[in-house]
Formats: C-alpha cells, sequence, structure tokens
C-alpha cells in the first residue's frame, strides 16, 4: 500500500494505478502478534474454532472436534458423533457448554467438562435444511441461532420452559423420542431390497459417543419446530452471524444485562448484513444493509460497530445506532475475508490468501504478516483465567491451529502512535492522515483530460477515487458518459436516519487535471511532495485536494455517528476540456442522482493569502471560432501578392469591428442588459481593494463586467513571409454577465461577424462556429445556505469571510443549479498563490486541514434545514 513515483506525463501513458486502499499503512507501537504454538494435522482443514480459559476447540472437514489443552498444547480428547464437516462452533460458557454445526444437517451440544454430548438439534426439515453454517448463542435468553443452507434462520432455548414445552409436545404425540431420527441417506438399504430406510439399516459406523451412552434420557433428541424457524430470512446461504452486544472474548462487553435488548446480526451470500430483534419467542427483522461487495462471509460486533467481511476483499464497518456504512476497509482486493475477530480497538481480518492484518480503530493498518500457508477460515480471540494475556488463535486449509499472542493497544501504546505521526517529516507528509494520504495517490494518477495518451488514465483516476469514496463510507458507482469519454463518479454519503427528511447537497468537483509539462517543476508533479507547510503536485489544489477534503469530511462525521444529511458526490473527468458529454450524462441518469436541496463546490482559490473566502459569482463564457478562406491553395506573395483578396486582411478588418477605440466591444445592444452594480456591491469592492491593494475598477472589470478575447489565429501553410495563406483561423470569446442572455449573445456574435463581413464585399468565404458555452452565476447572499457556510467560515476562521466573484467560468455550475432548482454554494480552499494550471501546483497544508473543518461545521449546521421550526 505504498505510494508509487510515477514517470511525468510527456508521452503515452505507462502509469502504474496506486492500490486504493486509503488506510495507512503505519508502525503501530503495539508490537506485531507472537506466534506462541502450532496445532493441528496437515491432511485436514481447520473450519471453525472455539476457545475457554482451558480449552482449544478446533472442527474441520473430519467428523470429530479436536480439544486441546490451552496451558500444555497438546491433544486432550476428540468429541465423535457428527458425521459431516464441523462447520461451526459456539460456547456458552455460563452452561458449560459448546455448540457444534456441521455438514450432517444437525447441531450438537457438549459439556466443556465432561466432554460429553448433551443435546442432539435437528433443524426443522430435518436434512432439507442443508450445511449448517453459523451458530450463535444468547446468554440471557438461553436461546441458539443456527444459520442453514437452505436460507432459513432457525433457533432453539434452552431455559426450563421451553424444554419442558418440548418435552409437552414429544409427550403429547403419544410417542417417544428415539436416539436419533431416521436419515433418508445414511439410514438407507441397498436400492435392489426395495425397503424403505429405517435405523436398523447402519450403514455406516456409529460413533463411539452414541454408543458410550451418549444422551442423558428420551429428551436429549431435540426437534426444532416450525414455529422457530424464518424460511428464506435471507437470499443466499447465512453464512455468519454476532449477537449484539457481544459477549465474545475482545469486543468490550463483559458484563451481561439480563434485561438489556440483544440483536442478532447475519451476513449472506445475498450480499446483505440483516439486523433481528431478539425475544424469547423469536426474532423480528429490523434493517437491512447492503454490503455490495461480493458474499458476506465473516461478521463480529464490537459495542455498537458491525465489522462484515466480504468475498472480495472488503470489510464493510457498519453503526447499528444510526444504521450507516461509517467505512469500507479494502484488505486485499478479491482475496475473500472469510474471518474476523477483534480484541478491543483493534480488528484482526483473515484473508483466503493465508495473511492477517491488524486495523486500529482509525482504520489504519497496523500489522501484516502471512500467518499460514493456505487459506485462513476461522479465528478467535481467547484470554487466560486470570485475564491478563491474550491470542488470537486462527485455522487454516494448511491443516495447522496457529496460536499467537496479542497485546491490545493501551493508552499509552495510543499515546506513543500520536507522537510518532506528528514526528513525520517533510518527505513522509503524505502519511500525516488518511486525508493527505489519499491525496498522495489521487495525484500519482495523471489524469490529463486534453491528452488523448492519458485517455486509460482518467478512466483509472474515476476507478480509484470510487472505491476511495467507497472506503471512506460512501456508496459509489461509475456513470458513462459519451462514447470514449471519461465517466462520472456517483456516490452518496449516508446521513443518520432522523424524524424528519434529510437534507440532500450535492458537492460538484473534477477528477482531470490540466497537463504538466516538467519545464518549471521542482520535483515530479504527479508525486505529491511537502514543503514549507505546502503539498506540491498537479491537482492538489485544481481539484484532487478539495475533492478529499469534502470526503473526509463527511467520513469523520460518518464516523462519529454526526452525518445528519445525505453528500451525494459528483466528479467528472472532463471539466478542463469543456464538459463535454456532461449535461447528457446528467440527464440520462438524473433518477440516480435523486432530488438535491443545495449544491457545493470547491474549485477556485481566494483572493489572498491569508483571507478566507466565499465565491458567489463567476462570468459565463462563449466560446467561438471564425475562418475565413479564399478558396484555393496558399499562394506566393512574389507572385500574386497585390493581386489575390488575402483571408488574413480580411479576418483583420472583421476582428477589429469587435471593439472600439475605448475597447468596449462593438457588437450592437451588447450591453443593454447588463445589471448595474449596487450600493451594496460597491461596498464589497471597496473592501476587497483595501485587502487586495488592487483599485475597486480593475476588480470589478474582472468579475462583474462583460469582454471580449482573440485568443488565436491561425493560417494555413507553412507560416513563413513569403505565403499568402488560403485560410485564417482565429479563436474568439465573450464573457458575459448578469443579466445577459448566452444564447442571444452568442447568436448576436456571429449575426455582426456575418452581416460586417458581407458588408466588404470580399471574395473570401466566412464561416463562424460556437465551440462551446457557459452561463454566467450568481449566488442568493441572503438565502439560509449561503449564511451557513458563511457562519462556517467565521466559526473556523474566527474572521468574516471576503465575498468575491471570479472572471472564470464552470460550465456544470449554472446548468446544475437550473437542473435540479435549488441553490448553488462555491467555497474556494486554495490560496492566490497556489499556481492552479501553472508549474509547481501547490495547496497548504494548513488550508486543507481547516477547509475539511469548515466544511464539517457546514453539514453539521445543515442538518436541521428540514427541521419544522417551533
Amino acid at each position: 500500500m505504498a505510494n508509487v513515483s510515477l514517470p511525468r506525463a510527456t508521452g503515452a501513458s505507462t502509469t502504474v494505478v496506486p492500490h486504493p486502499s486509503v488506510s495507512r499503512p503505519i508502525n503501530s507501537a503495539a508490537p506485531l502478534p507472537r506466534l506462541l504454538h502450532s496445532l493441528g494435522d496437515e491432511n485436514k482443514s481447520v473450519l471453525s474454532l472455539m476457545a475457554n480459559a482451558d480449552h482449544i476447540f478446533t472442527g474441520g472437514q473430519g467428523q470429530d472436534i479436536a480439544v486441546w489443552d490451552r496451558h500444555k498444547f497438546t491433544l486432550k480428547t476428540s468429541l465423535r458423533g457428527h458425521t459431516g464437516s464441523i462447520l461451526a462452533l459456539e460456547h456458552a460458557e455460563e452452561k458449560g457448554w459448546l455448540f457444534s454445526a456441521s455438514g450432517d444437517s444437525t447441531v450438537r451440544v457438549w459439556s466443556t467438562v465432561t466432554f460429553l454430548p448433551v443435546y442432539i438439534l435437528n433443524p426443522y426439515l430435518e436434512t432439507g435444511a442443508g450445511d449448517l453454517f453459523s451458530l450463535a448463542w444468547n446468554p440471557a435468553m438461553q436461546i441458539i441461532y443456527i444459520g442453514c443452507q437452505n436460507t432459513s434462520l432457525q433457533w432453539q432455548g434452552f431455559c426450563k420452559l421451553q424444554l419442558d414445552r418440548h418435552v409437552e409436545e414429544q409427550w403429547g404425540s403419544g410417542t417417544s423420542t428415539p436416539t436419533r431420527k431416521v436419515h433418508k441417506f445414511f439410514d438407507s438399504y441397498p436400492q435392489y431390497t426395495h425397503r424403505p430406510a429405517d435405523l436398523q439399516a447402519n450403514n455406516f459406523s456409529l460413533s463411539s459417543s452414541i454408543s458410550q451412552g451418549a444422551f442423558v434420557g428420551t429428551n436429549a433428541l431435540i426437534n426444532i419446530s416450525a414455529a422457530n424457524v424464518i424460511d428464506s430470512a435471507h437470499f443466499g446461504y447465512i453464512y455468519c452471524m454476532a449477537l449484539l452486544p457481544s459477549t465474545r472474548e475482545g469486543t468490550g462487553y463483559l458484563a451481561q444485562k439480563p434485561a438489556q435488548n440483544y440483536y442478532l446480526v447475519t451476513g449472506s451470500g445475498d450480499e446483505t448484513v440483516k439486523i433481528w430483534h431478539c425475544n424469547p419467542s423469536g426474532l423480528n427483522m429490523m434493517h437491512s444493509f447492503d454490503c455490495q461487495h461480493g458474499a458476506v462471509l465473516s461478521i463480529v460486533a464490537s459495542g455498537e460497530t458491525i465489522y462484515a467481511g466480504c468475498q472480495d476483499g472488503h470489510v464493510k464497518v457498519l453503526d447499528f445506532e444510526t444504521r450507516t456504512l461509517v467505512r469500507s476497509i479494502i484488505v486485499q482486493e478479491n482475496v475473500d475475508v472469510l474471518s474476523l475477530s477483534i480484541m478491543q480497538s483493534d480488528l484482526y481480518t483473515c484473508s483466503a490468501n493465508g495473511h492477517i492484518h491488524r486495523w486500529s480503530s482509525s482504520f489504519d493498518c497496523t500489522a501484516s504478516w502471512e500467518a499460514h500457508d493456505g487459506i485462513v477460515l476461522s479465528s478467535v480471540v481467547s484470554c487466560s483465567s486470570d485475564r491478563k494475556s491474550f491470542c488470537l488463535i486462527t485455522g487454516a486449509n494448511d491443516g495447522f491451529v496457529k496460536v499467537w499472542a496479542i497485546t491490545p493497544e493501551t493508552e499509552d501504546n495510543l499515546s506513543q502512535l500520536h507522537e510518532t505521526s506528528a514526528l513525520i517529516s517533510d518527505s513522509d507528509v503524505t502519511q500525516g492522515d488518511t486525508m493527505t494520504y489519499a491525496l498522495s495517490k489521487f495525484v500519482s494518477i495523471p489524469s490529463v483530460s486534453s491528452d488523448p495518451n492519458h485517455r486509460e488514465d482518467c478512466r483509472q483516476a474515476a476507478i480509484w477515487l470510487k472505491k476511495g469514496l467507497n472506503q471512506l463510507g460512501a456508496q459509489s458507482t461509475l456513470l458513462p458518459t459519451r462514447e470514449a469519454g471519461s465517466p462520472l463518479v456517483l456516490a452518496t454519503f449516508h446521513g443518520t436516519e432522523g424524524k424528519h427528511p434529510k437534507p440532500r447537497i450535492l458537492f460538484y468537483g473534477h477528477y482531470d487535471v490540466i497537463s504538466a509539462p516538467p519545464d518549471g517543476w521542482d520535483t515530479d508533479p504527479f508525486t505529491v511532495t511537502g514543503r514549507n507547510g505546502y503539498l506540491y503536485g498537479r491537482g492538489v489544489t485544481d481539484n484532487k485536494g478539495p475533492i478529499m477534503a469534502v470526503a473526509c469530511a463527511a467520513a469523520e462525521l460518518l464516523q462519529d455517528r454526526a452525518l445528519g444529511i445525505d453528500l451525494v458526490f459528483l466528479i467528472e473527468g472532463e471539466e478542463e476540456t469543456g464538459s463535454v458529454g456532461f449535461v447528457d450524462a446528467i440527464k440520462e441518469h438524473k433518477h440516480l442522482i435523486g432530488n438535491i436541496d443545495a449544491i457545493l463546490l470547491s474549485n477556485s482559490t481566494w483572493i489572498s493569502e491569508h483571507h478566507p473566502c466565499i465565491t458567489y459569482g463567476l462570468r459565463g463564457v462563449v466560446h467561438s471560432t471564425v475562418e475565413i478562406t479564399s478558396g484555393v491553395p496558399d499562394l506566393h506573395s512574389g507572385v500574386e501578392g497585390g493581386a489575390a483578396p488575402e483571408p488574413m486582411f480580411d479576418m483583420i478588418r472583421l476582428l477589429g469591428t469587435l471593439m472600439d477605440g475605448e475597447r468596449k466591444v462593438a457588437i450592437p445592444n451588447f450591453y443593454n442588459p447588463v445589471r448595474h452594480q449596487t450600493e451594496a456591491e460597491k461596498q464589497l469592492y471597496d473592501v476587497l481593494s483595501n485587502v487586495t491593494q488592487t483599485p475597486g475598477s480593475v476588480l470589478s472589470s474582472r468579475w462583474s463586467e462583460p469582454s471580449l478575447t482573440v485568443h488565436d489565429i491561425d493560417v494555413s501553410g507553412p507560416g513563413n513571409s513569403t505565403v499568402i495563406p488560403g485560410k485564417v483561423t482565429a479563436k474568439v470569446s465573450l464573457r458575459i454577465v448578469p443579466d445577459q442572455d448566452l444564447q442571444t449573445i452568442a447568436q448576436s456574435l456571429v449575426n455582426h461577424l456575418r452581416e460586417t463581413f458581407d458588408k466588404s464585399q470580399s471574395p473570401n468565404e466566412l464561416s463562424v462556429s460556437i465551440d462551446r458555452t457557459a452561463d454566467w452565476w450568481l449566488g442568493n447572499l441572503d438565502g439560509p445556505w449561503f449564511k451557513a457556510l458563511k457562519a462556517a467560515v467565521h466559526d473556523e476562521w474566527n474572521v468574516e469571510p471576503l465575498l468575491i466573484r471570479e472572471g472564470g467560468s464552470i460550465p456544470s455550475i449554472p446548468y446544475l443549479e437550473k437542473e435540479f432548482g435549488c441553490p448553488a454554494l462555491h467555497l474556494p480552499l486554495g490560496q492566490s498563490t497556489d499556481q492552479a494550471h501553472l508549474p509547481n501546483e501547490r495547496i497548504s497544508l494548513d488550508n486543507l486541514s481547516r477547509g475539511k473543518s469548515v466544511i464539517k461545521r457546514f453539514l453539521s449546521i445543515a442538518t436541521n434545514f428540514h427541521a419544522p421550526t417551533e
């Protein structure tokens, strides 16, 4: 997961795409787990594990459960009775019981003192339930829950009332319960005998446990009734389950509270995690999380937090109380996470490639090691009888159980870790926190949208961002645009459900960047470098840095269970080249975006170095191409000069008619709709003039007055001094302001050029095209959303923000405002010297961090926008 240095973007793309994880690999003060002992038989896979203070219980592909002495690490005995693989084990400490679930469709209950069987449970529908994959014991209600292959969820109570009811049902039927039920396969006769199955068939060797007085009486066999079944609890196998609050070792819940509510959490091959409320009579489903990353193969719970290990290497971090996705950890892509264990603040993930990772409460990877030579299938945390030492026990298909000494994170360890992070040097500044670490990876992808050689880099940047936002807690996807266009990234951070509808804010940004030729750069533009409090790299201020700041603000609120709005990210990949295909893509996928109450962007800089700003206006733009051709090839000036009507003279005269002697645009009626400056605006310009030492009239001409620019004049032919070009092309743009109508202004430019050219009676031909346009935008300074943003900036910086406008254009903002019928807000994070689009582009670490804080404050204020006033 280390950052990757990349070649400069000078030719065909050879980018090495960085690892998608945004979790930092950091050195923890806690030591790596130490291997204490290895147990087992390399010929038998270890499918399930459980432990108490004295014993380790292991179940595998064989039919026996091995019981190991935890102190001597020797095999003490084997529990025999199952006729299939042991798929799950569960411990009922207060009763001294061990539950085992098997592929033979039975659950057996064993004494952990005498190691004799106590009960056999037959699920409802007997073998029709299939393999029994998972178990969970509820100590308060004395109920065992069973997850089945046939997608049913079943349970059986063991309190006196429930067992008495079981006896009454059996005696009421007029029959006593046999030692076991007839099995359609194992108790069958050879087919040629045409005899029905019965207990006398004896087609397999009865285990010694049954012959040794296995049962305490005729009631040792329990048949789960239909009343204790939820059919189709999931639309897939129920692979895992956990109790909430957890009573497992290491999860922080030690004292049992009989009056407390209990919940069962189940994970399935249908990619969902479901929460069920437990009561003595059964289960009621409360909520379902859609994990969207393959089958849910493992679950562990700690406090209010649920961790779900998925088929493709993701771990979903879910909050029980708020019913929200807090984070998604990428352990190793496409490597199944088959087991999870918790030790206080540390999460241990066990993967199919034999590796185990340790994660901190801030989702940083603090340790990783190759634990097994095979697939790690099971794990459990256990402590000694004096509760002074802890171990992680793991089992794999290499046949071995390994016992690892682990040390929980103490306050001393955590303080040492924080001190280590605070001493990071400039060269390692990108490891400072999740935001800067993720930004370093994001910048390393040269997503230059103007260069066809980097088209794949743009796509990879979109894929990386989608995965990064997903890990931070959003549900994310890619949306196609035009053919061969860069996709949009759509991601939603879902806030906590409350009494009132949540506000929905759309954050717009772009992951594409301008090209970065190496001339003028002091460092590699696609490797983030920290120097003197700044991060340098292409895109750090425009626009990758602000994107990560807003994303991490939402992630931190999610982690604190304090996100009260839905934050929808809409990030495009062609903003630097005119947002081609953006409008059509939004119209096509608007139903996926949903209703929006406000739009937020951060795509510019302050007007100064030290005073925070809010941008409330942008000019619009009309880009056009003017072309004059003679219809004949280029001519030699020494031969045809003076005889041929030259397109260059026509072009010069035509462009000259666009401006008058006072440098005003000469297009008829051009200024008529322009909104006059109000007294309040004049006062704003006076304030800004004092701050910037720039006359207010200059600022006004840049921001709130229209303008015309001739950008380029190009000619056909070699362009030397002896050629009369047969074609001359000019690039012309207009910047427009409120209340000029975009289409009217564009058409008036075309009309003026054509009418003027026609009057010249030139034999040459004129063509005028409108290449792309963007409307002007002006925010509502009196609206509640603007006031909330202004308050957030003030509370963070302790000064009133400067209110500024920009002379440039962002085509997507006025369009989105009109499309969704809601106001837009523009919060610049960078300083005026950030060098956006220039060599040595940079952003201040302080601006980035405090910008994140501003966003958190703003989102917190916006939480109450839909609440009724009292």
